[in-house]
């Protein structure tokens, strides 16, 4: 699994997060950001450490490693231990990360780290129990582009450190054919659609194609172009059944569409290849993290 913090867009985006909580500190000589409430009552010189813990039974981490990024931003000087790897299942009350250092150091970076966090092991949490529902079956599970605007890369990889696997990360890596796509060209004609797949190769001949159906009609049709994927929104599993049979061996098949966990086993029993679950960045609860010292 690639680490997160390689990507350039990890860094701009947590610099981007404590610049939100901090500011320049105008009344403190050398100071980078202002924690107002810490510089009034916390020792300038005081040291602790601080451990990062999970309040639940269920909780997949992800974002160990952003946290380390967040303090070590804040201050270099920070020591960093990490507990429970990347995809690992943490125990209520488990050391996840441990920061050591300057109390004033790890309480301005405290609430940007745990924000991160939270947020990242509540998505890999969700993602591992869709991943643990399908198992048996070897179906993938996708996550979207329904995420939180700037931190895509962030979520997309916290899919991953549940088990699941990423969809495209943007407009630019892959040909999806959507409804709306459709409409612009050629109308609601359903038996056009292996020319929209034709056009898109042929604009863009390296990327893969993938069309959304809507019924078995609109999936022969998009068959005819051999597209690498079939997107198969809103069908029932007699539907997904006869799709999957009919693409087997010439394109790969993805259920969309309101998939919810009590679902997933049915939907993946149909025999496709992936389902893509938008819940899984933009609906999945927080995982309750806490701070707590450890005075040195």
């Amino acid at each position: 699994m690639k680490d997160v913090m390689r990507s350039p867009l990890a860094m701009r985006a947590i610099r981007a997060a404590l610049d939100e909580d901090l500011s320049p500190s105008p009344g403190v000589p050398g100071s980078k950001w202002l924690d107002a409430t810490t510089l009034a009552l916390a020792p300038a010189g005081r040291t602790a450490e601080a451990v990062v813990y999970s309040k639940s039974d269920e909780c997949v981490v992800s974002g160990a490693t952003v946290a380390k990024a967040v303090v070590k931003t804040v201050d270099p000087r920070m020591r960093v231990r990490i507990g429970v790897l990347e995809g690992g299942l943490a125990k209520r009350g488990a050391p996840i990360i441990v920061f050591g250092g300057s109390v004033r150091s790890i309480l301005a970076a405290e609430r940007t780290a745990l924000n991160f966090m939270q947020r990242m092991c509540g998505i890999a949490t969700l993602t591992r129990k869709f991943v643990n529902a399908v198992k048996r079956y070897g179906t993938m599970i996708l996550d979207t582009r329904k995420t939180t605007p700037g931190l895509r890369v962030f979520e997309k990889y916290a899919v991953l450190c549940g088990g699941g696997s990423n969809h495209r990360m943007g407009l630019y890596d892959r040909i999806l054919i959507k409804d709306n796509h459709r409409r612009l060209w050629c109308g609601d004609a359903p038996d056009r659609l292996d020319e929209a797949v034709r056009a898109a190769r042929k604009a863009f001949p390296k990327l893969p194609v993938e069309v959304e159906v809507e019924s078995i009609e609109e999936c022969e049709s998009a068959l005819k172009a051999e597209p690498e994927w079939i997107m198969l929104d809103n069908m029932s599993e007699e539907e997904m059944k006869k799709c999957v049979r009919i693409c087997k061996g010439i394109s790969k098949t993805e259920a969309s569409g309101g998939i919810t966990l009590e679902r997933a086993k049915a939907v993946a029993a149909t025999g496709v290849t992936a389902i893509s679950l938008g819940c899984l960045t933009h609906s999945a609860p927080a995982v309750d993290l806490s701070l707590e010292w450890r005075m040195v």
